[in-house]
């Protein structure tokens, strides 16, 4: 497990929050409702109440609450975790009708809903990002202060959970860089909302949740809400950040054989030439030949969109077989060719979106929401349907020896949501669909327990909590290539996501090296002879000696800016190894050749021997050197880039 960096104080913290909002009293708790019009404050101190505590393994406890309101058959269940190593706190709220007819109407529920201290003068900060809406600004950060009376409200757009915004905020509590505050991130690929708001008191409110919900519980019926998730921190907070890292890369990235994601190169046919769509047998082993007769030595082969039937292209989804024209003995004989090879396997779906003439749109339409013509949405809330979906994936990854689960999402589901739902049952669509696409993953990877899942909707276009703790997103934006944006989204993304990916097609050093992720999409035609194969080699070599400190710590070292006249840097830590790197970057316009980094997170009086890659230039220095007087770095080209990697040699 990743190692925690919580100081006692954090820890401590994060305990007393839990006991006084989960074994205190009721109103402390910290979600709401209304239930019949009434808070749910005032409804659960009538209610029945039992507690349960019990470890879940070595690191987690688990508080269970129930709230069992006799007359109407309402039961409340919160469901906490607290972590012993990482001051966290996170718990889900389920909400069951045990009675024998409809309850009231539950409206505005809130799966947060918590007052924090913050200075009187000062006030809090809030720290955010934008999603990935396909701009160069993906993943662009944002410091709003929130000073007396201010409100701020945030939510996700089409319901997909990172379509404009990213699900996870950092508060400074009392507007001071040196004081603490909390992480918060919301577990939920649907429509979320996230409010937080000053009054005249020295106090912040937030609450967070589902957007809409006003419905009535059938007899039997369950919901749930979304995951809430906290971290409490002291002192700096870019050490929150890393903080906030060492939790998702200890408890939450998911693994395959007990192991984190390694950084891979994925290279695939499509992405650069749109062939992907009429691929064949025999192009696909081609592409894997060429690739391994160059030495690029891949780790996975990629199949993208358009390998089943569509008589109108790839976007025509809905049916989920091989198409036996270009691909005769299936996806079997390309995935074995590239077993024998060494190499794993990769292959696009894109389940949810149904368009006209497909197998499911033709043989189940009561699967489908949304009006004739166009494009529907698979209702995941549908049982019948998500046992259909999980038994033909499971039976495919199986037939066609497929190792990664890749799934799209092209659509925004919002609208398909809330047209289906009654007046009184606003929202029950969408928990339907968000629980059942959770169920399908859940289910895909118990049967395929070494099955690793890459999340992409249109391109990093729910990322949530929920989500990243099933699958991964190896391609964080579709918004690709380019190099100031291709560094701006690492510079944003790494903060809160430590495993990512992207496409490179660049065969020159200062682009491949703005594109340099833990994953990459190779999209080079390597049926091309004339390629520098000597120079991607070294390049994808260069990032392969590097890319293990894409899993530690992280410290910007500029500004955020899109121009291109300033520099760009940031350095990546591994104080477990006692190693790490800056990459650094002047862009096309800047004037100067030389910049000052102060590093971060080196250990104490301690000495470090640093290599800039490619330029056979070694040296010495002693760690309060490189954070108090700073590392200087020279990018005679313009744009240039460096990679200084360095590694701890002895105490000073």
């Amino acid at each position: 497990m990743t190692a925690s960096c919580a100081t006692t104080d954090e820890l401590r913290t994060s305990r007393e929050w839990g006991v006084a909002h989960f074994e205190g009293d009721v109103a402390d708790l910290p979600f709401s409702f209304l239930y019949g019009g009434k808070p749910s404050s005032q409804v659960l101190k009538s209610a029945n109440l039992t507690r349960a505590t019990r470890s879940t393994d070595e690191h987690r406890t688990e508080r269970t609450l129930l709230c069992a309101d006799l007359q109407t058959g309402l039961v409340v269940r919160c469901v906490a975790i607290e972590y012993d190593e990482f001051p966290v706190v996170e718990w889900t709220v389920y909400l069951r009708n045990d009675g024998t007819a409809d309850t009231p109407i539950v409206s505005d529920v809130r799966a947060l809903d918590v007052r924090f201290p913050c200075d009187p003068d000062r006030g809090a900060v809030l720290h955010h990002h934008t999603g990935s809406p396909c701009t160069p600004a993906d993943y662009r950060p944002f410091r709003t202060p929130l000073g007396a009376s201010a409100t701020q409200c945030i939510s996700t757009s089409g319901g997909r959970s990172s379509n404009s915004d990213l699900p996870y905020f950092n508060v400074e509590t009392s507007g001071d860089r040196s004081s603490g505050g909390v992480i918060l991130a919301i577990g939920w690929p649907g429509q979320w909302k996230a409010e937080f708001i000053r009054h005249d008191k020295p106090e912040l409110r937030i609450r967070a949740g589902q957007e809409i919900t006003h419905f009535t519980l059938r007899p039997g019926e369950e919901v749930r809400t979304p995951l809430i998730a906290l971290l409490f921190w002291t002192g700096d907070r870019l050490r929150s950040q890393n903080l906030w890292r060492r939790w998702m890369l200890g408890h939450n990235v998911p693994r395959t054989g007990g192991k984190l994601p390694g950084p891979y190169l994925t290279p695939c046919s499509s992405h650069q030439f749109g062939e992907m769509i009429r691929a064949d047998e025999a192009s696909q082993i081609l592409f894997i030949n060429r690739y391994l007769e160059e030495r690029l030595d891949p780790d996975y082969w990629w199949m993208d969109a358009g390998w089943y039937p569509n008589a109108t292209g790839w976007p025509n989804t809905g049916t989920w077989e091989v198409d036996r024209k270009r691909f005769p003995r299936g996806l079997r004989a390309i995935t074995d060719h590239a077993h024998a090879k060494g190499l794993k396997s990769i292959v696009w779906f894109e389940p949810e979106r149904v368009t006209p003439g497909t197998w499911l749109w033709e043989e189940h339409p009561e699967w489908l929401l949304g009006p004739d013509g166009g494009q529907k949405l698979l209702d995941l809330g549908n049982p019948e349907a998500r046992r259909w979906l999980t038994d033909h994936i499971d039976r495919f990854l199986t037939d066609e020896g497929i190792d990664l689960y890749r799934q799209d999402f092209n659509m925004d589901p919002l609208e398909y949501w809330r047209q289906n739902d009654a007046p009184h049952r606003r929202g029950i669509t969408e928990i339907g669909h968000v629980t059942g696409l959770l169920a399908f993953w859940d289910e895909l990877r118990r049967r395929h327990p070494d099955l690793l899942i890459d999340t992409c909707a249109s391109g990093g276009r729910r990322n949530d909590l929920e989500i990243l703790r099933r699958a991964v997103p190896l391609v964080r934006s579709d918004y690709i290539f380019e190099p100031t944006s291709q560094q701006c989204h690492t510079y944003g993304i790494a903060s809160w996501i430590p495993y990512y990916g992207t496409g490179v097609i660049a065969t020159e050093e200062y682009a491949f090296r703005s594109i340099m992720c833990p994953n990459m999409i190779a999209c080079w035609d390597v049926r091309r002879r004339d390629l520098d194969y000597a120079l991607l080699r070294r390049l994808v070599g260069e990032w392969r000696g590097v890319a293990d400190h894409y899993s530690g710590d992280y410290y910007p070292l500029t500004s955020y800016s899109l121009e291109n006249d300033v520099w760009m840097a940031w350095q990546f830590d591994r104080p477990d190894l006692g190693t790490g790197m800056v990459q650094a970057f002047r862009r096309s316009e800047s004037p100067y050749e030389s910049a000052r980094f102060f590093l971060r997170g080196l250990g104490p009086e301690s000495r470090y021997h640093l290599t800039t890659l490619n330029r056979a230039n070694e040296r010495e220095m002693a760690s309060r050197e490189l954070m108090d007087r700073g590392l200087v770095v020279t990018i005679p080209e313009r744009p240039g880039s460096t990679v200084i990697t360095y590694r701890r040699v002895a105490p000073s």
